[in-house]
């Protein structure tokens, strides 16, 4: 049955902001959308649903996250890392002694379930053990390939052939998975319509060492036994150059952190349409660096938001995200951010046919968030959600007292 529902404002997020709108749902879908009064004149037979003091808006994104390593949260819990490879020394010993299967998947659910409280709808989970919760939602799940040794490709190549064809499979960065092996990877998902995710440019050490072929990073791969020179890295490039020379950059492809660029790389993004995104409470713990915002806007681009684990950010929460972005960008409105929280994810996975915003024939993943008053502004209304001035989340296309949930 349809239900047109009423609230003090509509953000549409393709469109200006609206003051008393309304918006009609239907079988899941959104049927129509506009002020409240004309909705209510054309559709006179359909029940209002009324939402008092609160805001309608597309559902959050998470770009980017790892629920496998929700397990291992008291990483985070620590004083922050030395630097970004001594993190990856700390993750890899915990998870060297053995994971238990059933302890995961439940720290996952746990995880999952309080993104999704917090009206999260869709999100890319990355895993290397396959074991992934299921969900009602838009979860993507990806599986990480690893591996930059020659003499293991022909092993990875194989495994993935055997994949079958509704596995997003995705390389886990172009420093540890072998060039042969992502572009076999990238190929598939170009086969197959999937999105292509990669880490690229999180830490200084990255940049080094695709800038240089030098550095603390080779280091590390060496003595861990998994360099052998397999990287064709022309110096002075950086890792985007890299992966643009390897033909891996499209508008499925998509680049998460890119902390560490040049000008040039920025253009390179822009230009091949590739997809971006951005995990500040991460990067703010690993003490890696901050993406620079401002140049991705310059250059036409909307970036996503992503979480990242909780072995590597304390929180996992988009609204969080979007206040550390606050903090850090003034210049940088709020309602960009939450533009960033929804439609940008939603285009980062290939999903902005579906979700992001509240256009008619979109899903109904629609939030209404109650505030504590009124704004009288479309601006105070987005300053009130970064900054989490509001008491509950609803999703209206799940309508029971179980997806109420404070925030």
């Amino acid at each position: 049955m349809a239900v047109l529902h009423r609230a003090s404002w509509l953000l549409p997020l393709s469109q200006p902001a609206l003051a008393d709108g309304g918006l009609l749902l239907h079988q899941g879908r959104i049927l129509d959308r506009g002020p409240f009064s004309e909705l209510a004149q054309a559709w006179p037979a359909v029940p209002i649903k009324e939402h008092p003091q609160a805001v309608l808006l597309p559902g959050l994104i998470n770009a980017h996250c790892h629920l496998e390593l929700s397990l291992y949260a008291p990483l985070s819990q620590q004083a922050a890392p030395a630097n970004f490879l001594r993190w990856i020394t700390k993750l890899l010993a915990a998870r060297s002694q053995g994971e238990d299967a059933e302890a995961l998947l439940q720290a996952a659910h746990k995880v999952l379930a309080a993104q999704q409280a917090q009206g999260l709808v869709a999100m890319a989970d990355i895993s290397n053990s396959g074991l992934t919760p299921a969900s009602q939602d838009w979860l993507l799940c990806c599986k990480e390939y690893l591996g930059l040794r020659a003499d293991a490709l022909p092993t990875a190549l194989h495994r993935l052939s055997q994949e079958p064809e509704a596995h997003i499979c995705t390389g886990h960065a172009p420093y540890s998975t072998h060039p042969r092996l992502l572009h076999a990877l990238k190929q598939r998902a170009r086969r197959l319509g999937h999105i292509f995710s990669l880490h690229v440019a999180e830490s200084p050490e990255e940049q080094e060492l695709f800038c240089h072929g030098s550095g603390a990073l080779r280091d590390f791969l060496q003595e861990r036994g998994v360099w052998d020179g397999s990287l064709p890295i022309q110096k002075h490039e950086g890792v985007v150059a890299y992966l643009h020379r390897q033909g891996l950059l499209d508008e499925k492809t998509l680049c998460v952190h890119c902390v560490h660029l040049s000008q040039k790389e920025f253009q390179l993004l822009a230009e091949t349409r590739t997809q971006v995104c951005l995990c500040p409470g991460s990067n703010a713990f690993l003490g890696v660096g901050r993406a620079d915002i401002r140049r991705f806007i310059q250059h036409g681009m909307l970036p996503a938001l992503g979480t990242d684990s909780l072995a590597s950010n304390p929180e996992l929460s988009l609204w969080r995200e979007m206040q550390l972005v606050a903090q850090d960008h003034a210049d940088i409105s709020p309602e960009l951010l939450v533009r960033m929280a929804c439609l940008g994810g939603a285009q980062a996975l290939a999903l902005d046919k579906h979700l992001g915003s509240l256009d008619i024939g979109k899903s109904a993943a629609v939030l209404a968030v109650t505030l504590p008053c009124i704004p009288s502004t479309a601006a105070a209304v987005y300053e009130h959600l970064v900054y989490q001035h509001f008491q509950a989340v609803e999703r209206l296309d799940c309508m029971n007292s179980d997806n109420k949930a404070p925030v």
